[in-house]
């Protein structure tokens, strides 16, 4: 098996990460992968925001405040939980479908190419030896959460991908049967 394939068939999600994350050299090999993602039209309908180190901690500053705008009497642990989020990586990428209006191509299809780029960047995370995992959650589609992260009108939040090295094992997943999810028209 190639080992294209066999990343695309064994690739999961890790929801425990530690350092190192990705260097800038490799992140530059990930965001190029992430390019090639399909775009109808060449659209270029996404673009994604690095957080590393102690933004980290500020990112989570948001999220906290985010948190408090949606629940002003949040517990104390859930508080602390959001705060954390960010810090749960070495590396927060978070990907943004940047949706425009063009006649052929509609923003669903421009929403699934961001998609399909940030699966791209997990695959080729991966492919270099590292292990990361696609979270969304309220947070993603907060408006207080775009403007801190400054996104322009007509952009929003695909995943906070969660980009380290893998802490653990990776989870056994079952082989799905093919016949389960394929049609013959």
């Amino acid at each position: 098996m190639s080992d294209v394939l066999h990343h695309l068939q064994t690739r999961n999600s890790a929801p425990r990460l530690q350092a190192p994350a990705p260097s800038a050299e490799e992140l530059e090999q990930i965001f190029q992968a992430g390019l090639r993602a399909p775009d109808h039209a060449w659209l270029r309908p996404w673009r994604f925001i690095v957080i590393e180190g102690e933004r980290r901690e500020d990112f989570g500053e948001v999220l906290e405040r985010c948190l408090l705008q949606r629940d002003p009497a949040a517990h104390s642990s859930a508080r602390e939980k959001a705060r954390g989020a960010p810090l749960r990586a070495p590396l927060l990428l978070v990907v943004v479908a940047r949706l425009q209006e063009h006649p052929k191509v509609p923003q669903s299809e421009q929403r699934l190419s961001a998609g399909c780029a940030a699966h791209a960047i997990l695959l080729a995370a991966e492919a270099l030896g590292y292990a990361g995992i696609w979270r969304t959650g309220n947070a993603a589609f907060d408006p207080f959460v775009g403007a801190a992260l400054g996104l322009d009108p007509g952009e929003e939040v695909v995943s906070f991908l969660y980009l380290g090295t893998r802490d653990g094992n990776p989870k056994t997943l079952p082989t799905l049967n093919t016949a389960d999810f394929v049609n013959r028209w």
